[in-house]
């Protein structure tokens, strides 16, 4: 029988848990640039980039998007177009549309600072439970829990949790444990530190249970089961879609590129011609395809090479081809022939750009 809350903590000791996890974190934090400062814009840049991707990944990205955009104001004012080019290669870009919406939201309704109230931050555009204890925690030193992937590993050892990770139920359960466990005197570190625990030493494979600072609090290490939780059930296998596309140029040194839909998979990013949604069997009936659909007469085609890229729920698998091709006339507005230096303008999935690299 799985035990509820109130028995999971009766024997745990709270302020020593507090105490060595924070004490910890004091002296072993690492160097991020988001932690230079309690600015409640950068924190929330930050968390937002984190999610799903790896922290060594973003640094270069933040660094680059604070100096494009160093307040709130400076990206609540900016482009689409602008701040999608400031994101691209970081992925999941839903995360930064929805960002770039709440803060046009903040920057209308509260002056254009980030609101400390949970109802007020939690009600913007993409934030859910996670960010808003995040961010209210470590800017502003309110006790709000922030579980993600990384806290609930932390937890379901210390506290010996079996139920399935994968499940919104789990999630809220730990978040019941947070919120009584968590600092009132230094929320913002004893969040940090469970973060940061996770990353450094209570790792998915191999936790450095030997290093960690509170082993003595934790039950799985004590029954020597902490490689076997969290417990997590297996999402299904993503789709694989395969499809070509085409690097056109025109007689002018112009390449043709495409902009994708407004919703969806990397909405409003741009991309090359392609067959994405009507896979075609052989290069006769490719030609055919990307000639009728963008309105181009195709002179001559090369292989460039295969590019594979992974999604959370699909797997992309593109064959490449570089072509040189006559235009006729412009389909509409979402397609366009741009310069080499254009080019650079544009915000492109990662594949794309491996393409455009390949064919360079």
């Amino acid at each position: 029988m799985k035990e509820n809350v109130q028995q999971i903590l009766a024997h745990f000791h709270i302020k020593q848990f507090q105490h060595d996890l924070i004490h910890w974190f004091q002296t072993e934090q690492r160097d991020l640039p988001w932690r230079k400062d309690k600015d409640p814009y950068k924190i929330w840049v930050s968390e937002v980039m984190l999610q799903q991707t790896r922290v060594d990944t973003v640094i270069p990205y933040f660094y680059h998007f604070i100096e494009k955009f160093p307040t709130l104001d400076s990206l609540a004012e900016a482009e689409e177009e602008e701040v999608l080019k400031a994101w691209e290669g970081l992925g999941y870009y839903s995360r930064i549309r929805h960002l770039h919406e709440a803060v046009k939201e903040v920057k209308e309704k509260y002056g254009g600072c980030v609101p400390a109230s949970k109802e007020q931050f939690s009600s913007l555009k993409g934030v859910g439970p996670y960010t808003t204890g995040a961010v209210l925690s470590i800017a502003y030193g309110i006790p709000e829990p922030a579980v993600d992937g990384n806290v609930m590993r932390v937890l379901s050892r210390i506290f010996y949790i079996t139920d399935d990770i994968a499940k919104g139920s789990t999630r809220k359960k730990f978040e019941n444990i947070v919120s009584k466990i968590i600092s009132h005197d230094n929320p913002s570190d004893f969040n940090q530190a469970l973060m940061e625990l996770g990353a450094l030493v209570c790792t998915p494979k191999n936790p450095s249970c030997f290093l960690c600072p509170v082993q003595r609090h934790c039950r799985a290490f004590a029954e020597g089961v902490e490689t076997e939780l969290p417990v997590k059930t297996k999402g299904k296998a993503p789709k694989r879609i395969s499809f070509r596309a085409i690097v056109l140029m025109n007689k002018k040194g112009n390449i043709l590129i495409q902009k994708r839909p407004p919703r969806g998979l990397l909405a409003n990013l741009w991309q090359f011609p392609n067959d994405e949604h009507a896979p075609t069997r052989n290069d006769e009936a490719f030609v055919k395809e990307i000639s009728e659909r963008y309105h181009v007469v195709i002179r001559s085609m090369e292989r460039i090479g295969s590019f594979e890229h992974v999604f959370s729920h699909v797997v992309w698998h593109i064959e490449a081809y570089k072509g040189n091709a006559l235009e006729l006339q412009m389909g509409d507005e979402t397609n366009k022939w741009v310069t080499i230096d254009e080019l650079k303008q544009y915000a492109f999935p990662v594949i794309y750009q491996k393409i455009w690299q390949a064919y360079e």
